[in-house]
């Protein structure tokens, strides 16, 4: 069953979709008046002309798009970006450009992928000590040691 998320579209392009019947990720495009032209190294905050109202539980991620990052080096800046339910304004993506060469972003074109997923809300529970695990206090790397 597909969860059912209420959306305004005033970018003048598609709604985002899937472009398999496997995808994760729906792409999303830029609403734009004029093209824009990231520097390199430049971030710069992209509309997407999309308000969505997510049900309870539920989040949208907004991810960069392999094409884009592999071929041109732009990617999402705050990467997977976050949209919490509860957020009614509009989504607008954070590109940066990570290459040596401007790129220019017009409007309708992809620019992010997004994810709706569900999340688990987590009550702390205050402890002076933790169960043993295999891998115990490993971290960065320490997985691969084996």
């Amino acid at each position: 069953m597909k969860q059912q998320v209420k959306i305004i579209n005033r970018s003048g392009n598609e709604l985002p979709e899937y472009q398999t019947p496997q995808s994760a990720g729906m792409d999303v495009r830029a609403r734009l008046e004029a093209p824009v032209t990231i520097k390199p190294l430049e971030r710069v905050m992209i509309p997407t002309g999309l308000y969505v109202e997510l049900p309870d539980g539920y989040e949208m991620q907004v991810r960069p798009r392999s094409g884009l990052a592999a071929k041109h080096g732009i990617t999402v800046l705050n990467s997977p970006g976050t949209i919490d339910a509860d957020y009614r304004g509009e989504i607008k993506v954070i590109l940066v450009n990570l290459s040596d060469t401007p790129f220019t972003i017009e409007h309708g074109e992809r620019i992010a992928q997004l994810v709706v997923t569900q999340y688990t809300r987590v009550c702390w529970q205050p402890s002076d000590s933790l169960s043993e695990s295999e891998r115990g206090e490993g971290g960065f790397g320490s997985t691969n040691t084996k």
